[in-house]
């Protein structure tokens, strides 16, 4: 693939590695901090190993001190053994000044040669009898400032005589340790990033692997595959976007399922009222074209036929503008008591030429505000749903029931009912109950997606109850409002 300059762009599915993929994001990512660290640990090795060597060396070596004085006041006999020890062990020079003389003890041939500590103990031992304190600590320095050393001096009085207890610590580790420090620095640099690059790669993996299917899987379903399964185990985000995902594909097949009903519905509900316009229009022509009566009789079958063309193409629009939010809605007050008798009155005639046995059971009046004809639309697609599958009892029910705050319009029937499986898809688009009714039952299974719409728009609370065999019960709930004044023929108003 070119880019507008000319030059040809790699892409990860022509063989070239993809820095831009969460898996290698997360292994350079990880390989890079573990550099990071190793630089940051050599470099503090560096800065701060000589600085934290001096700090616990003269720790050490003022605890020695401590130890070497109590042991010089509870056992002298034991001291010389003890200071042995003390000077090999910790690597320093230990001075005794007694009465009797001056005890050496040198441990300090494993570290770089100092020179005479001669000087540094006398400037010692003059600093103590000047300051007047029992102890001091001196940290000197040669010209260089490469090597330092501390200078320890107390007096200690003990068996009748004031004895001087010198010490002096090299502050710097001997050049072995030095070695194997940084020799052990570089076999733990390459076990963490060892460790680190391995960690990296199977964490990049567990990571990358879930969303991976879930590409997979999209990729089928983008071919039209509905029975793919999205698996996002692993981690919480992964599993709820699999879960969305596969909700997805269930309502894309679901929709698919009924755009082909729809598309045979309306092919079926618009070849009938074509095939009869044709025929009826050719009948004209040719037959009854001199007969007026048989004339007048063909021409209100074609009317009837177009009108049932007229209302498929009404419903399509109708769902069409609702998903679009392009509704237009005239508001008023009115009561809706009144205009659900007006829509039980347009079906009475049905009720009469068709046996069926239909009710009409009004509460008092009961003013909403919303766009009436929208209402009495709801209104007319619950009843027009329950004439369909009213089944042989041919029994509806519309009643209107008044709470403290709302009004409910109720319409039932005694029909086929609805699975209990199927209440949930009942308002969308394009769907027929699979109970058994008769095949005669128009429509395009766009009047309760109709209803539904309209009723959110009026933030109206509706649903349905229903069970298989026993008939539905459809309803909404919306609330209720002052009865507005009604002006009187002088222009004052009032309550009616």
């Amino acid at each position: 693939m070119a880019d507008h300059t000319g030059k040809i762009k790699s892409r990860p599915d022509q063989g070239g590695v993809d820095t831009n993929s969460i898996k290698m994001t997360t292994l350079i990512s990880f390989v890079v901090f573990a550099l990071f660290l190793v630089a940051v640990l050599w470099g503090l090795s560096n800065f701060f190993m000589n600085s934290y060597y001096e700090r616990v060396r003269s720790q050490d070596v003022i605890r020695t001190a401590d130890a070497l004085e109590t042991q010089f006041r509870q056992d002298l006999n034991s001291f010389d053994t003890f200071a042995v020890q003390a000077a090999g062990s910790n690597g320093i020079y230990i001075r005794m000044d007694t009465a009797e003389g001056s005890l050496i003890y040198d441990g300090t041939r494993t570290v770089k040669d100092t020179g005479d500590f001669e000087a540094d103990i006398s400037d010692a031992v003059t600093d103590l009898i000047v300051s007047g304190q029992n102890s001091i600590t001196r940290t000197k320095r040669d010209p260089s400032g490469a090597l330092s050393r501390l200078v320890y001096a107390a007096n200690i009085n003990a068996y009748g005589h004031n004895n001087v207890l010198s010490i002096v610590a090299p502050l710097y580790p001997d050049e072995a340790t030095v070695r194997i420090l940084r020799k052990m620095l570089i076999y733990i640099s390459f076990i963490v990033l060892v460790v680190s690059f391995l960690l990296a790669f199977a964490l990049s993996v567990r990571l990358s692997s879930p969303i991976e299917n879930l590409t997979r899987s999209a990729k089928e379903l983008s071919k039209g595959n509905y029975d793919v399964k999205f698996n996002g185990a692993g981690f919480t985000e992964t599993k709820e976007l699999a879960k969305a995902l596969n909700m997805a594909s269930y309502e894309m097949e679901k929709t698919d399922f009924y755009q082909r009903e729809i598309i045979a519905n309306v092919s079926h509900d618009l070849k009938t009222p074509l095939t009869m316009i044709r025929s009826y229009a050719e009948k004209i022509i040719d037959i009854s074209g001199d007969n007026p009566e048989k004339r007048n009789a063909d021409l209100n079958i074609i009317i009837s036929e177009t009108e049932r063309l007229n209302t498929l193409v009404t419903d399509m629009l109708s769902v069409s503008n609702l998903q679009s939010n392009n509704v237009e809605m005239h508001m008023e007050t009115f009561d809706l008591v009144e205009a659900a008798e007006s829509v039980y009155e347009s079906f009475r005639v049905l009720a009469e030429s068709e046996g069926f046995d239909m009710h009409f059971h009004p509460c008092r009046p009961s003013y909403v505000v919303g766009d009436r004809t929208r209402l009495m639309q709801v209104m007319t697609n619950f009843v027009s749903n329950a004439v369909k599958y009213a089944g042989d009892s041919k029994y509806v029910d519309i009643k209107l029931t008044k709470g403290s705050k709302k009004v409910a319009f109720h319409c039932i029937d005694h029909g086929v009912g609805i699975p209990s499986d199927e209440i949930g898809h009942v308002w969308d688009k394009y769907y027929r109950t699979s109970a058994n009714h008769e095949r005669g039952i128009e429509g395009t299974g766009l009047g309760l997606a109709i209803a539904k719409g309209l009723l959110n728009l009026h933030n109206a609370k509706y649903g349905v109850d229903s069970e298989e065999g026993k008939g539905s019960d459809f309803w909404f709930e919306i609330e209720t409002v002052k009865k507005p004044p009604v002006k009187k023929s002088g222009g004052e108003d009032k309550k009616a």
